[in-house]
């Protein structure tokens, strides 16, 4: 029995077939992590999302930005899906769209394994938080997408402010700087206020601003965090945090993370030939 981290897919279907392949991952006894973004961008969400719904029971997936926008378009109106892109409208339209909706809405935030020793997130934790405060903020939003309220939370799900994560916040202000931080965080300052303009290579940000996991001090916590989201920082190892965005999308690489060995082992194979970084960067 082997455990995997898989990075972001994002709609990247062959090369997601070609990595299980290269495995030779058997869903009877292994199980696979997937680290968020399952879709947008590459070409062939609904393919990517169908077939993670199939291999659901050896499956544990927590949610990223893109696919916490995929839901939140999901609550429009037809005429208003109708205007997203032609990767996203193939899902929204698809017959087995509401099953696949649902069942991408009630996936994680954040997943822990005490046995393994490993923390699953899409983008990072604030600086502050213990493992304990992480569970309990990502758990108050997984509860709320998962009850009849969470049309209120996707309508209301976008936004810069607040920018930093507070004991003090409430409500839907509370969810939406945990959902910020667990989601789209990759530089921060010392309080946790996120910089959502930094997208580039540790060494880039602004004044003030830190990757995330070296913000000075921040909260040590006993577990290895894997994680996704920063396609610039790439794989990434180092203060217990394994970064495995490796671009497929972009040109890079897929990459799948063994969890269960006695070291970290990385298996990985190539973009597809057609698919390259566009001026500016990618998100």
């Amino acid at each position: 029995m082997a455990t995997y981290a898989i990075g972001d897919v994002q709609g990247c279907y062959p090369e997601l077939q070609r990595l299980l392949e290269k495995l030779r991952f058997d869903p009877a006894c292994d199980r696979l992590w997937f680290c968020g973004d399952l879709v947008n961008r590459g070409g062939q969400s609904l393919d990517t999302l169908r077939l993670v719904y199939t291999l659901r029971d050896s499956a544990i997936v927590t949610l990223g930005n893109h696919d916490l926008s995929l839901l939140a378009i999901g609550q429009r109106k037809q005429d208003a899906q109708a205007r997203v892109n032609p990767e996203l409208r193939e899902v929204l339209f698809a017959d087995d769209a509401p099953t696949l909706l649902e069942w991408l809405r009630n996936q994680k935030l954040l997943h822990h394994d005490e046995a393994l020793g490993w923390t699953m997130v899409h983008a990072g934790l604030a600086p502050s938080w213990t493992l304990k405060q992480a569970q309990r903020c990502a758990g108050e939003i997984e509860r709320e997408l998962s009850s009849s309220r969470h049309p209120r939370l996707l309508k209301n799900l976008f936004g810069n402010r607040p920018a930093a994560w507070s004991s003090r916040l409430q409500g839907i202000e509370r969810m939406r700087a945990s959902i910020n931080t667990l989601t789209r965080m990759r530089f921060c300052d010392v309080n946790g206020r996120i910089d959502f303009e930094g997208k580039g290579v540790p060494g880039t940000q602004k004044p003030g601003m830190y990757p995330w996991f070296e913000v000075p001090g921040v909260r040590r916590r006993d577990t290895r965090i894997v994680c996704g989201h920063w396609s610039a920082l790439g794989r990434f190892a180092g203060m217990g945090i394994h970064a495995i965005d490796t671009g497929c999308v972009w040109g890079g690489k897929l990459t799948a993370l063994r969890l269960d060995a006695e070291e970290p082992q990385y298996i990985t194979i190539d973009a597809e030939p057609h698919r390259k970084k566009p001026p500016g960067g990618g998100d």
